[in-house]
């Protein structure tokens, strides 16, 4: 496919993507489709590769009912098809655990070459604070839900982010063993119910500082 093509592609579903705020019950994402969104999401790159991301994809409808109060009663989360649930890892990802040696050994480095990654995570670990291994865990969940949001737009389907929700009662409600792993946010899939508003964005000028 040509270059001009594929950045007409990409531009496209960026203009077209907007935050959803209410999505038609009648329509239903195909399973294929949104296979599609979530292996863009698996592609994803993620911090040395830990892959610490975890997602609930949730279609029932009492389910998606029961965490409504729990998300600002935002109706995106009971009109849309798909609610996706980012979680992250949060014990597997200390230096220490076998989760990280064994993403490091899935490379075939040398045993010298590994122990020095692991070295140089370590390090990396010891440089955060504690409550911070759930931040640096949650900045790669939105590595993953930015790709798929984009996939998404690109086919035709929409989305809406989800930071408003109580973390701790969604946590309590899906059950979620939090010595393991944390809410980060929730996604909306669908089609949107009313027509998109005017996309307001700044100038490149004034985000983006050039040095030449």
């Amino acid at each position: 496919m040509e270059k001009q093509i594929i950045k007409k592609l990409l531009l496209d579903a960026h203009h077209f993507r907007h935050a959803c705020k209410l999505f038609d019950e009648s329509r239903t994402i195909t399973k294929e489709d949104f296979a599609f969104i979530l292996e863009c999401g698996r592609l994803s790159p993620t911090s040395f590769g830990m892959q610490g991301v975890r997602m609930e994809v949730i279609t029932n409808q009492e389910l998606k009912k029961q965490l409504r109060p729990l998300c600002w009663d935002q109706p995106q989360i009971t009109t849309c098809s798909h609610l996706v649930v980012f979680k992250t890892k949060t014990a597997d990802l200390q230096p220490e655990n076998a989760w990280v040696k064994e993403r490091f050994s899935e490379r075939g480095l040398p045993q010298e070459a590994m122990q020095k990654y692991l070295e140089v995570y370590k390090n990396f670990h010891g440089s955060l604070k504690c409550s911070d291994i759930y931040e640096w865990g949650a900045r790669q969940a939105y590595i993953l839900f930015s790709s798929m949001i984009t996939a998404a737009a690109a086919i035709g389907i929409d989305s809406c982010p989800i930071e408003g929700f109580s973390k701790n009662e969604v946590e309590r409600s899906l059950k979620i063993d939090t010595t393991q792993e944390e809410v980060v946010l929730l996604c909306c899939f669908g089609y949107r119910q009313n027509e998109q508003g005017k996309k307001l964005r700044l100038p490149l000028e004034s985000i983006c500082e050039f040095r030449e």
